[in-house]
């Protein structure tokens, strides 16, 4: 047993997953965006990133966060999808896209949810950040502060729809994260991204198709939310499901519709097709053993938490590495349960991945034997060195 005093960081590789394919290496995704980010949702990997934390101009991306807020109010029983909001002027003279919104009506927040999702309607998030708040200002303000609770951390919030302003950023990965949080939170109200057409009382018939361009291309695509303006360019927050994974990709800066639409297929079809889903264990199941200090027990076995199934790639050049890492020995008292070491594995042109490992049983501070066991460790350990010490 080695004395606590000269605890080390233990690392214990306990496999590798060689690649199917040793030659060509997988080659990464191209992209012509100005930033982008590709993540595994079922495997909570990040497959792809290129300036994802740059705040950029989100444009009508950010309306995302306009719907988060009010499916939250949604949940909390503050509206319900009957309720009704005025129109305002300022909502009525709101340009780009709208719904064609005037002060004689009163839209339900389920005709509102549509109608920024489908239509994009620029009118229709002034009207929701005046329903909940009382004006876009102060929901600005709501948004701000939720916006850090949620893991955003590379966003500022000026206006409900995205409308240019010098302020008003998001990075990529940031929307990706709120895209997740939207699948994850509201399950309820997902559905609605995948409208393909809405047309508000019939006034909009050329604005009234979803401009989302993979919608209905058998890509398994049903979110999320199109942007664009002068400055920000195309951009796409998208999901799309396969079999039993679920991806988000976000891109922006792109200078033309068809350029959007190619891109959002080819980081679909990437994502899908460049990895491989690994079982690597079953909660509970035994990955490696550690040495406790000072305990009842002298040593535990370090187990997942949780299933552990990760992403590998399909093609690619090295192995798939796993250790165990852990500061050992581990120190008594320990509970059965508590996280004590991480699972880490690395992959050829892949983010590193920790998973946490647990210990399998309740190690008490041990009584008078482990401290005598504990107390010879140490003189040996020092009789040891002085011997060294000697031969050189």
């Amino acid at each position: 047993m080695l004395p606590r005093a000269t605890a080390l960081i233990a690392a214990i590789a306990i496999g590798a997953c060689t690649s199917l394919v040793p030659e060509p290496a997988r080659a990464a995704f191209e992209t012509q965006s100005r930033a982008a980010y590709l993540y595994d949702v079922t495997t909570d990997t990040v497959l792809f990133e290129k300036d994802a934390d740059v705040p950029l101009p989100p444009a009508s991306m950010s309306k995302l966060m306009t719907l988060y807020m009010l499916f939250e109010a949604l949940r909390d029983g503050r509206v319900t999808q009957e309720t009704t909001f005025a129109v305002s002027t300022r909502a009525r003279q709101m340009g780009g896209s709208t719904m064609f919104l005037d002060e004689t009506d009163r839209p339900t927040v389920e005709s509102l949810i549509k109608g920024i999702i489908v239509q994009s309607g620029n009118d229709a998030c002034i009207v929701v950040a005046e329903g909940l708040a009382g004006t876009e200002e102060a929901f600005a303000k709501q948004m701000n502060a939720r916006a850090p609770e949620l893991g955003l951390t590379n966003s500022v919030f000026a206006n409900a729809s995205g409308w240019p302003h010098p302020n008003h950023r998001m990075s990529i990965r940031d929307l990706g994260v709120l895209a997740t949080r939207l699948i994850r939170d509201f399950p309820e109200y997902y559905g609605y991204f995948a409208l393909e057409e809405y047309d508000f009382d019939g006034r909009s018939p050329s604005n009234r198709f979803n401009r989302n361009p993979v919608l209905g291309l058998d890509l398994g695509a049903d979110g999320l939310k199109t942007g664009h303006t002068e400055e920000a360019g195309f951009g796409l927050v998208g999901s799309a499901v396969q079999g039993e994974r679920r991806v988000v990709f976000v891109f922006t800066g792109l200078e033309t519709r068809l350029d959007r639409r190619r891109e959002a297929e080819a980081m679909i079809n990437w994502g899908f097709r460049q990895f491989l889903e690994r079982d690597i264990a079953d909660a509970g199941e035994t990955i490696a053993e550690a040495p406790v200090w000072m305990g009842d027990h002298q040593q535990i076995n370090l187990v997942a938490r949780d299933d552990i199934t990760l992403l590998v790639p399909a093609v690619g050049q090295g192995d798939v590495e796993t250790r165990v890492v852990y500061r050992g020995p581990i120190e008594a008292p320990v509970t059965a349960g508590q996280e004590v070491a991480e699972l880490v594995v690395t992959a050829p042109d892949m983010p590193e991945k920790r998973l946490p490992l647990v210990s399998d049983r309740d190690v008490a501070f041990g009584g008078f034997l482990p401290r005598v066991r504990a107390s010879l460790s140490v003189l040996f350990d020092k009789a040891m060195g002085q011997v060294q010490t000697l031969m050189e």
